[in-house]
């Protein structure tokens, strides 16, 4: 449709008032009386919501009914053409480019009537028509001369102010050619190649002697040219005028080449957020072009998904400067934006000026930097970590495989709180294990507490364990008692030989674990207490609880993680580094400077070591004290020591065949473990095979266990 036309005037003017309505459930029988009656071509269709759905035609009708459609069916089943939505106030414009070839007009949700592209192509029949019509009566009001041709250079229409310098009636202008009227024209600009880029025609004329310019401005219908729109003033006018254009013409250039030099993007936009320019800069940061934005709002184009918020509408609802930082997903860049409100002489707010910078590179740099402190902080972790675990290698003994796995899990344990239960063969190092777990956690400066549950009479270890208020009991202590577990409080108290605990006592532990509370006895107000509890055994406490010897609840408490620590036999690649610490432990601590034969080591070597790693140190320190010379050789070994590095360094043979020797040793080997270890699955574990084995074994060499 042609454009000026269609800004001007609204659907209202185009649309048919008589608007006949189908509902979505009536039949086809009924919208064929309802064509047959008025004669319609076309008729609304409204779907359950009474909302428009289609249009329905005769044609729709004739295609049901050859189809087969019954007259009792509804409506719905009929095809339809499609159908907008508009409003009466809506312009033409803003409709013709829609893909629909019919409009339901609404007001408030009532349908006023009907728009058809049909009717709107006839009215385009006579569009030029309209076109003049319209605007003779905008030429009307203005005081300037002014006047219509049309494409033959053909007056059409003129206003009064033109009548008055040409001293002619309307009727006698109407007609005729612009030469015959205004003579003949000169150029004072020539015009440029296309009227969108901005170009249009100024001409000189006399009119009785006084110099005029002439305004031409072109009027298009449907991208063609259809004539001219012609503004006459006085040169004299026109020249003061035209050098004021002028002026401001170079100003804006001058402007907008210095906006475009800017390195950083601008972004104009009007006090109704609409975006006025970009500059070159901007496209090249973001990636969007000026046509994209320009003429747009701000809360359309984040409504389309171009920005995902926008700093305009922040100034222009806050009246300052803001400044944000936004990622642009079509570029892949980080940018800091930053408003700035612009305010008139009045105060008013009429622009906002927005700044862009792209800071892509050092978002990234902030990245990096951001990472290496963390891997900063972790390496100082991890290099503390090893500090500490150098010093432990050189107060421990950590040697052997399984105790770099027990020393790891340990390290693991210091950095939480959970309950730890250590289980293992006396003298394995489980103090040394919960020193290991609380020297390198965050308690590390707070009390280390170690009770034996096996080394103090069941009446005396509850109190030494929870205290007791003044008065509790006979012989008490005149001011009561603090127990152990507050003067662990923030620290870490080591329960040994849990076992041990008396079934009424474990009662009161349980509570501790569950509710971190006490209660002296005596008392009745409970304490909160932070302590972190580390329990050991040496007894197989799931042999306890199925004997009801230790409480189920508290075995399941003590053991959220269990640590269990192999017995020196089954690391015996570390029992010389245990030797050589243990012997210069002696010797600084008596002035000694002794040392020890190989061969001593050796047949060290070749013993069990029942009694583990406190046996060991307590037989190095004998030998240290008993040695009469400055190396310990092997005859200050206990016969048990050289008996059995004599047997198992001279095997003989007694002329026996080598199922029968086998069978012996078997016995043997068998009956030492049932004596040492007692039940059949713990001696299953120690010689690496089923349980099922050991009983099969042991009840065919005759060997009970259990006994």
């Amino acid at each position: 449709m042609l454009t000026m036309v269609m800004k001007a005037l609204p659907v209202s003017e185009f649309m048919q008032l008589d608007v006949k309505v189908l509902s979505f459930h009536d039949t086809l029988q009924y919208a064929a009386s309802l064509f047959a009656e008025h004669q319609e071509q076309s008729v609304l269709v409204l779907d359950a919501q009474n909302r428009p759905a289609g249009v329905v035609s005769p044609d729709h009708l004739l295609q049901a009914f050859a189809a087969g459609r019954h007259v009792h069916e509804t409506i719905h089943m009929l095809p339809a053409y499609s159908c907008g939505l508009v409003s009466p106030e809506d312009s033409l414009l803003s409709v013709v480019d829609s893909p629909y070839d019919y409009w339901a007009v609404c007001r408030e949700n009532t349908i006023v009537g009907l728009l058809k592209r049909s009717h709107l192509t006839k009215q385009a029949e006579s569009s030029e028509k309209a076109l003049f019509q319209h605007m003779d009566s905008v030429i009307g009001s203005i005081v300037r001369p002014s006047f219509l041709v049309n494409a033959q250079k053909l007056v059409v229409a003129c206003n009064t102010a033109l009548c008055e310098i040409l001293r002619k009636r309307k009727r006698d202008i109407a007609g005729c050619s612009v030469e015959s009227l205004l003579g003949s024209f000169q150029y004072y600009e020539k015009p440029g190649n296309s009227y969108e880029s901005g170009a249009k025609l100024v001409q000189r004329c006399t009119i009785h002697g006084i110099p005029y310019a002439a305004d031409w401005i072109p009027l298009f219908l449907e991208g063609d040219e259809c004539g001219s729109f012609v503004l006459l003033q006085k040169s004299a006018d026109f020249s003061s005028t035209f050098c004021e254009l002028e002026r401001a013409r170079d100003a804006s250039r001058e402007l907008n080449a210095i906006i475009d030099s800017s390195f950083d993007g601008i972004y104009v936009t009007d006090a109704e957020s609409r975006t006025i320019m970009i500059n070159d800069a901007y496209e090249r940061i973001t990636g969007i072009k000026g046509h994209e934005v320009v003429g747009k709002t701000m809360t359309e184009l984040v409504a389309q998904g171009v920005f995902s918020e926008s700093v305009s509408l922040r100034v222009l609802k806050e009246k300052r400067p803001v400044t944000i930082v936004q990622n642009i997903t079509r570029a892949n860049k980080t940018i800091v934006v930053t408003g700035n409100p612009i305010f008139d002489e009045t105060g008013k707010l009429f622009r906002v000026v927005t700044n862009v910078r792209d800071v892509t590179e050092l978002h990234h740099l902030q990245k990096k930097v951001k990472k290496m402190e963390q891997l900063q902080s972790r390496y100082e972790v991890e290099l503390k970590k090893f500090r500490e675990a150098g010093v432990d290698h050189q107060k421990y003994v950590i040697k052997s495989k399984k105790m770099k796995a027990v020393y790891e899990l340990a390290l693991k344990l210091a950095g939480v709180d959970s309950t730890v239960l250590i289980q293992g063969e006396s003298g394995v190092g489980k103090e040394v294990f919960a020193e290991i777990v609380h020297n390198n956690g965050h308690r590390h400066d707070r009390p280390f507490i170690k009770i034996s549950c096996a080394a103090i009479p069941d009446n005396l270890l509850e109190s030494e364990l929870f205290g007791y208020e003044s008065g509790a009991f006979t012989g008490a202590n005149r001011e009561g008692k603090i127990g152990i577990f507050e003067l662990a409080h923030g620290g870490t108290i080591f329960l040994d030989e849990i076992g041990e605990m008396p079934l009424g006592l474990q009662v009161k532990l349980l509570r501790v674990l569950q509710q971190k509370e006490i209660v002296r006895i005596g008392g009745s107000k409970p304490i909160r207490i932070d302590a972190r509890i580390v329990a050991a055994t040496n007894r197989e406490l799931e042999d306890m609880v199925r004997s009801n010897r230790f409480r189920k609840d508290l075995f399941f408490r003590l053991n959220v993680v269990p640590v269990v620590i192999p017995p020196l036999r089954e690391r015996k690649e570390a029992l010389s580094h245990f030797i050589y610490l243990f012997l210069q432990k002696c010797n600084n601590r008596y002035g000694f400077g002794k040392q020890i034969a190989p061969e001593v080591v050796d047949m060290l070597a070749s013993y069990d070591w029942p009694g583990n790693v406190r046996e060991l140190e307590n037989m190095i320190e004998r030998f240290v004290i008993l040695s009469k010379g400055e190396v310990i050789t092997a005859e200050i070994l206990p016969l048990h020591l050289q008996s059995v590095s004599t047997l198992s360094s001279k095997p003989c043979f007694e002329s026996k065949t080598l199922k029968i020797a086998m069978d012996e040793y078997e016995r043997n080997l068998l009956h030492a473990a049932i004596k040492k270890y007692g039940t059949s699955r713990r001696v299953a574990a120690a010689l690496g095979v089923n349980q099922s084995t050991v009983v099969r074994k042991a009840d065919r060499h005759g060997i009970s266990i259990g006994k």
